[in-house]
């Protein structure tokens, strides 16, 4: 496969390659960049590298480049790029973050590795690069969400994942779910139903049909569109449905 950014050039074409067909779970390790953390602690780091095992950022800064030839990583060459994160903590950049520990969408060790890669010349600060993304996709030369390439030298990956389509989608049918029935919270004041059919029906203080309408379970959540026209949400944790503050069990 041969990646060719729209302005003819090629920008690490062989580590693309690599990193879309490897199923040993190698490292990926982008390097010699600028990198601006948006961490208060580890800051902005120049000549540096950005270490990604699987979904998550395993090191952040200089010198991590020794060890990839021992640890069989996929190396990235970012001379005259920088690298910040791919989701902006707005918050963060307004000053609004009173401790490290509120931080997110940080390149910190241990977080999700979502990162942009874009030359130098269109990354001032955060806002600037995260904007370059938008206006001036042909120069991005990577986007990674949770360690997989989105976009490359300017051109979508292929295969890589794209958006789920917008707009109400239909009812499940949940027949023979484990997770169908009548969930009741501790002290006995909600009751929730869950049909078969994708409708939930809420009695809530002895009062029926306090809220009605339809549901949708992802994995271990579940969203909520009630008929009078809101959203919710709940998450399944083991054999518990959290919602809105209540801890309900399956009767």
């Amino acid at each position: 496969m041969t990646v060719t950014a729209p302005d003819g050039s090629d920008w690490n074409p062989k580590a693309l390659v690599e990193i879309t067909e490897d199923n040993s779970g190698r490292p990926v390790l982008f390097t010699n960049a600028r990198v601006l953390t948006m961490d208060p602690l580890i800051g902005t780091l120049t000549g540096a590298d950005v270490l990604l095992v699987g979904s998550v950022i395993v090191g952040v800064g200089p010198g991590i480049i020794t060890a990839a030839q021992d640890d069989n990583a996929i190396v990235v060459d970012c001379t005259g790029m920088t690298v910040v994160p791919a989701v902006v903590d707005g918050v963060a950049l307004a000053g609004g973050r009173g401790n490290r520990s509120e931080y997110v969408a940080t390149l910190t060790p241990g977080n999700v590795a979502d990162l942009l890669v874009v030359p130098d010349a269109l990354a001032e600060d955060v806002p600037n690069a995260v904007t370059a993304l938008f206006t001036r996709p042909a120069q991005v030369r990577a986007l990674v969400a949770a360690g997989k390439p989105v976009l490359w030298a300017g051109t979508d990956v292929p295969g890589r994942a794209t958006a789920p389509a917008t707009g109400i989608p239909a009812a499940q049918d949940l027949t023979g779910s484990p997770r169908v029935g009548v969930w009741i919270d501790r002290e006995g004041f909600l009751h929730q139903e869950l049909t078969a059919g994708g409708r939930y029906d809420e009695t809530r203080g002895g009062r029926p049909h306090a809220y009605q309408g339809r549901y949708w379970i992802d994995g271990d959540r579940i969203d909520y569109l009630d008929d009078l026209g809101f959203w919710a949400f709940g998450e399944f944790r083991g054999d518990e449905l959290h919602h809105a503050g209540y801890v309900m069990k399956l009767r």
